[in-house]
Formats: structure tokens, C-alpha cells, sequence
């Protein structure tokens, strides 16, 4: 059971050291065979260091998996400012929109932190962690779609729920279909986000 002890906070070198050594062993040995020792002589502390910043290990495997979420919150943050936030016209918001979830498809679940976040809420069988900020990507693009939508772009009455829709109708689509939504690996991912974005602007697009 997780502990009930007040923790350590802060991002000290130590903890940092911490997390990068669980997420090292979690990866390489597996949850249930990497040990808080190991963790410790990995990262240089002593084990009581370990459990003073994080309790347990269930909850060093969700403090690793939300570090990892983080980074991933970043990218995804990066993308929007890259290709959602210039004034845009209408005839362009097809082109944008797409350019958006082919970035997302690419940069975010083609990379290396997306690998590494699937394989850790994984690691231990029957006991699935949760990423705390999973819900952050979409509330961040739910603003970018409630901006547009205040330009005359979109109609949108639920920014939120049109972000959950404009997810379902892409990257939904193509984990249902293939199980991944990587573009940089499939080439059929591509066509899908195309299609589910023409299909939410047949929702959403504002006509004059």
C-alpha cells in the first residue's frame, strides 16, 4: 500500500537522480525485479533517501511515469505554439489543423518519451499507473480551438468536447485501426489524421 508518511518535496538533484535511476532499472529489469537497493546504488542515496522522497515503490513508478508525462506535456505545449497560434484564414484551417496532428503523430507518439511512458505504465501486470497530467494536452488544445472558434473560425460551443472529438476523429481512429497512432513508423497513419480532420471541420468549420 502506498505510504501515508509526509514525503520529501521539491526537485532536489537527489530526487532527480532518484527518478532517472528507477526509470533506468524500471525499463531494464522490469518493475517487479528492480529492488528500491538497486535503486538507491543506482542513483547514489541511501535506500531511507528513497522512501523519505517517495514512499514506496508504486508510487516511485507513478512519480516516474508523471516525470515522463511532463516531458511529453512540454512537447505537446511546443507543437501547439508552433502551428496553432498564428491568425490564420479560413481556407487555411484545414492545412493548420493538419500540420497539428501530423506534428503530434511525429514528434510526440514517434518519439523516444512516448516509448518509454507506454512501456512503464506497463511494467507491472494487473497494477496499471495513471499520468496525472494526462488530461493537460487536451485542455491545452481546447483553448487553441476555443481562440479559434472566438476568430470566427469555428463553432464550438464545448471547446473541450471538440478536442476530445477532434482526438477521437485522428488519432482514435488510428489506434483502433492499426493500434498505433505513430506516423513516423506507419504510412497508413497519415491518410486517417487527414480524413478525421476534414471530417471535424465538417462539424465544426463556421460557415459565412
Amino acid at each position: 500500500m502506498p505510504t501515508t508518511k509526509p514525503l520529501r518535496e521539491g526537485a532536489t538533484p537527489k530526487r532527480a537522480a532518484i527518478l532517472t535511476a528507477a526509470r533506468e532499472l524500471f525499463l531494464a529489469d522490469g518493475f517487479d525485479r528492480s529492488s528500491v537497493d538497486a535503486v538507491a546504488a543506482r542513483a547514489g542515496v541511501s535506500k531511507r533517501t528513497v522512501y523519505d522522497y517517495f514512499g514506496d515503490k508504486q508510487t516511485l513508478l507513478q512519480a516516474v511515469v508523471d516525470d515522463v508525462g511532463h516531458s511529453l506535456v512540454t512537447t505537446v505545449r511546443r507543437i501547439l505554439d508552433d502551428t496553432l497560434t498564428d491568425p490564420i484564414e479560413t481556407a487555411d484551417l484545414e492545412n493548420v489543423l493538419t500540420t497539428f496532428a501530423l506534428r503530434i503523430a511525429t514528434d510526440m507518439l514517434g518519439s523516444a518519451e512516448y516509448a518509454t511512458l507506454q512501456r512503464l505504465v506497463r511494467a507491472r501486470p494487473g497494477h496499471q499507473s495513471e499520468n496525472s497530467m494526462a488530461d493537460t494536452p487536451d485542455e491545452a488544445l481546447a483553448e487553441r480551438l476555443a481562440a479559434f472558434a472566438e476568430a470566427g473560425l469555428l463553432t464550438v460551443p464545448d471547446p473541450r468536447l471538440a478536442a476530445d472529438q477532434f482526438i477521437a476523429l485522428t488519432f482514435g481512429v488510428a489506434l483502433n485501426r492499426h493500434g498505433s497512432a505513430n506516423a513516423t513508423e506507419d504510412p497508413r497513419i497519415q491518410p486517417l489524421l487527414t480524413e478525421g480532420v476534414r471530417t471535424f471541420l465538417r462539424a465544426h468549420q463556421r460557415t459565412t
